[in-house]
């Protein structure tokens, strides 16, 4: 299998689009003081960090962190040939009549967030929830979900993928497109 990779986002661009989707974020939640931010496992919790991180920098207030596994409220968990692993869920307080950022990485289908929706009833109900996604690919989503904050809107062919590289976990930031 012959895969091509092509770079659409650089590190430093990245970093402004991190820098602006805060700034928004600021805009709507100001202080924090009634929103909590969640990320989706396992790929939404490395963007929930970064965007945690420079919104307590620029408030200079805690903001409550929070992140979820969604495996077992997926409709299509059953339909895979490989068993799946769950990740950990960490949300130790309630979401009842908060405002929630619900985080993750790319919008593809729409089946993660609805999923997502599903898994947060278990720990309250929230005044509002919000999405915010790094990259919403246009044209896939089978659910009618749209992001209220979105980094880069990207036009894909059904059999491309995109991958959002973490300096945690890659060489640096940076997201991609791969073909076949």
């Amino acid at each position: 299998m012959n895969t091509e990779r092509r770079l659409i986002v650089p590190a430093a661009q990245l970093q402004i689009i991190l820098e602006r989707l805060c700034e928004e974020l600021v805009e709507q939640h100001g202080q924090f003081e009634n929103t909590v931010l969640i990320g989706l496992q396992p790929r939404g919790t490395f963007l929930a960090s970064r965007l945690h991180q420079i919104l307590e920098k620029r408030i200079k207030a805690p903001i409550t962190l929070g992140v979820l596994d969604v495996t077992f409220y997926r409709d299509d968990f059953r339909r895979r040939d490989e068993p799946l692993i769950p990740s950990a869920t960490h949300i130790d307080f309630s979401i009842e009549g908060k405002k929630v950022v619900l985080v993750d990485d790319v919008l593809f289908t729409g089946r993660t967030i609805r999923a997502g929706l599903d898994a947060l009833l278990d720990f309250g109900r929230p005044e509002r929830v919000e999405l915010v996604v790094l990259v919403e690919r246009l044209y896939t989503q089978e659910f009618p979900i749209q992001p209220d904050y979105c980094g880069r809107r990207v036009n894909t062919l059904e059999g491309e993928k995109v991958v959002v590289s973490w300096k945690e976990t890659a060489e640096e930031d940076n997201i991609w497109i791969f073909s076949n």
